[in-house]
């Protein structure tokens, strides 16, 4: 095949960031400075040079910004994604015959008193030549300034002034560079898109509770008005996002008793998870909650307590829901007609009918579920946590975050999806925001290491955003239920700083609940999924003080509201982690004992250069958990920690003056 244009010479290969060749958008968050970098490179010794264009999809006009040479004909170049929403970019490039001129002009003349001065004067009047074509191409001021440029050399060049001296400033060069031909400009194969998200997507606290077991009166159902009055509290202790489960009528049939027991009483209010009764489904309020004014009342107050309130997006039906009634053929139905129920065997959920994706109305299907999203977004919710998404087909997802998008750019999904890592990372490339990991089931040095190498780092990093969780209404994990009140601080330590997103199911959590329904069992004993729970948080016990701590420290310290610079510090224990995380001058090193039962202790050997800590220097340390500060030497340093006083430190780090570096190199043991 001919070519279209035989003389555009330049390759551009290995374009990032980049998710599956471009079918998904890479992701960043509001004003976050994103560097994009490519391979560029020709034939022979011509130079080269590119540009990054890039603009907001609501534009239409490009925007750019000139690449710059790394190593290896590796280039980059960087822009702030200052509006959210949907972003393009793409890559220029072209032989640079003005660039490859000045510098063989350079040369020329450094070699003149052996070259002698001919052929500067040739090479004098090709520039010239060149900056008029250029000229040409550029207007006003610039082209003005070209062409006066390009006389001035054929001047020079006719002068026969020898030795002749470098006659271009660096304005010039770089206003010749903004002018390449576009004949034999090189343009990439693709406009690359990004998806800019707003702040909490990369950094959020969450807490999540039962609305209905809020209630300070015994017996009473909770109410969004109890909600509200916990607000004051939970904000207090640092939390910027209140998750609830579903808000919906609950269904009656099939309803499942206490421990998920089969047989119910009248009662016990079932899960609330089996969603819709005769008041309503997906977009109805449980009546024992309150009303929809009540709910906006809750919205607002939220918000006030500088928290946003997060809803669990559930898309299954108790068999009371509307749909059953109304849309039979978005159920599987069947060979006796009945509808199926949902079943993970040896698990049973006669409480709860899935969706049929593949219902020959598909199509109102998708649309009635993207329509959820829509009523409550109306209601100035935001975010959502999203149940089960992995069970839902995965085109569907795409389509419907793209539709909502599109209008409501701010959203924030979250995907509750423990499965497979290929189906919750493609959940996270067809636009959930954030998703829970398998954090909860990391717990030993090598797991937590090599899980968190993979998941903060690109090129995972450019679609999935993890959020951490040490428990759910779903899990406790054996650790909790083995390693008491030394297991829930390490946990939550591990979680607030490994993740600048993480949250917990709350009462739970501050309280220490750990009894399993049955050994080797995950789920609670009596859990609150089938039951109105009563919960003491002024309890001696509560975990509520390192809460606040641990969440102040994430507030105050920027390296925490981030997970990329995350790196691992070797330690001669395998029961103790340490790593760090920096942004600017801002470094904290974490250090924790992974075992609940006994104290451990080791010798950190700090990577001094990630730090920014020069070698053989003194420098101090403060442990944000107790204030107490410490003068460490170098990058070997000694670290103690008992679990059931505190099983971590929290370092922030502050280089001593010089003058005030002790000269003892001896460390000092926290």
């Amino acid at each position: 095949m001919k070519p279209i244009e035989g003389r555009k010479r330049v390759v551009i290969e290995e374009v990032s960031p980049q998710v599956d060749g471009g079918r998904y958008p890479a992701k960043r968050t509001l004003d976050d400075v994103v560097t994009v970098t490519a391979a560029l490179f020709g034939d022979g010794h011509d130079h080269v040079s590119g540009r990054l264009l890039y603009r907001h999809s609501s534009k239409t006009e490009w925007r750019s910004a000139p690449l710059v040479p790394l190593t290896n004909d590796l280039w980059s170049a960087t822009f702030t994604a200052d509006e959210l929403g949907d972003w393009l970019f793409t890559i220029e490039g072209w032989v640079d015959h003005f660039d490859t001129w000045s510098s063989d002009l350079q040369k020329r003349i450094d070699a003149q008193p052996v070259a002698g001065s001919q052929d500067v004067a040739l090479a004098l009047r090709s520039g010239a030549l060149l900056l008029e074509q250029i000229a040409q191409r550029a207007s006003g001021s610039d082209s003005k300034l070209l062409g006066e440029t390009a006389a001035k050399l054929e001047k020079l060049a006719k002068s026969k002034a020898t030795p002749y001296e470098y006659p271009l400033s660096d304005e010039i060069i770089e206003v010749a560079a903004q002018y390449p031909d576009p004949l034999l400009t090189v343009r990439y194969s693709r406009e690359l898109h990004l998806w800019v998200d707003r702040e909490r997507a990369r950094y959020s606290t969450w807490y999540e509770l039962f609305p209905r077991s809020t209630s300070p009166d015994p017996g009473r159902h909770g109410t969004f008005a109890d909600v509200k009055a916990l607000l004051p509290s939970i904000a207090a202790m640092g939390f910027d996002v209140l998750y609830m489960p579903p808000i919906h009528p609950i269904g009656t049939a099939f309803r499942k008793g206490r421990n998920n027991n089969v047989v119910s009483t009248k009662d016990d209010p079932g899960s609330p998870w089996a969603i819709g009764a005769k008041e309503g489904g997906h977009k109805a309020i449980l009546p024992e909650l309150g009303t929809l004014r009540d709910f906006d009342a809750l919205v607002a107050a939220a918000r006030e307590h500088r928290m946003e309130l997060a809803l669990d997006i559930a898309f299954q039906c108790s068999p009371d829901h509307p749909w059953v009634a109304e849309h039979p053929e978005w159920f599987n139905i069947r060979p006796d007609g009945s509808i199926q129920y949902a079943e993970n065997p040896p698990k049973k959920y006669q409480d709860i009918y899935p969706l049929n994706f593949e219902s020959t109305d598909w199509r109102g299907l998708w649309e009635a579920l993207r329509d959820v999203f829509i009523y409550w977004i109306r209601r100035d919710v935001r975010i959502f946590r999203v149940d089960n998404p992995h069970t839902k087909a995965l085109p569907f997802w795409e389509w419907c975050i793209g539709e909502i998008r599109k209008k409501y750019p701010d959203v924030i999904f979250l995907a509750e999806a423990f499965t497979r890592p290929h189906v919750m990372y493609s959940l996270a490339k067809a636009g959930f925001t954030q998703s829970y990991t398998y954090f909860t089931w990391r717990n030993t040095k090598d797991e937590l290491e090599q899980y968190f190498e993979e998941i903060t780092k690109p090129p995972i990093t450019d679609f999935f955003r993890p959020n951490l969780w040490p428990n759910t209404p779903d899990i406790l994990h054996a650790a909790l239920q083995n390693g008491g009140r030394p297991a829930f601080m390490q946990r939550l330590i591990l979680a607030a700083t490994l993740g600048a997103n993480y949250g917990m199911y709350g009462p739970a959590y501050e309280l220490g609940e750990n009894l399993p329904a049955k050994p080797g069992s995950e789920e609670y004993l009596n859990s609150e999924k089938y039951e109105i729970r009563q919960w003491d948080r002024a309890a001696s016990t509560s975990l509520a003080s390192l809460i606040t701590k641990v969440n102040q420290i994430r507030r105050d310290n920027a390296a925490l509201q981030s997970d990329g610079s995350l790196h691992f510090h070797h330690v001669d224990n395998s029961n103790i982690i340490c790593y760090s995380k920096s942004s600017g001058a801002n470094r904290i090193l974490v250090a924790v004992n992974l075992d609940p039962a006994q104290e451990q202790a080791g010798w950190i050997d700090l990577d001094l250069k990630r730090l920014a800590i020069p070698h053989n220097e003194n420098f101090e340390i403060e442990d944000l958990l107790t204030g107490v500060r410490y003068q460490w030497h170098d990058r070997s340093n000694y670290v103690a920690l008992r679990p059931d006083i505190m099983p971590a430190h929290v370092f922030r780090l502050l280089q001593l003056p010089k003058a005030e570096a002790a000269p003892d190199s001896t460390p000092t043991t926290p």
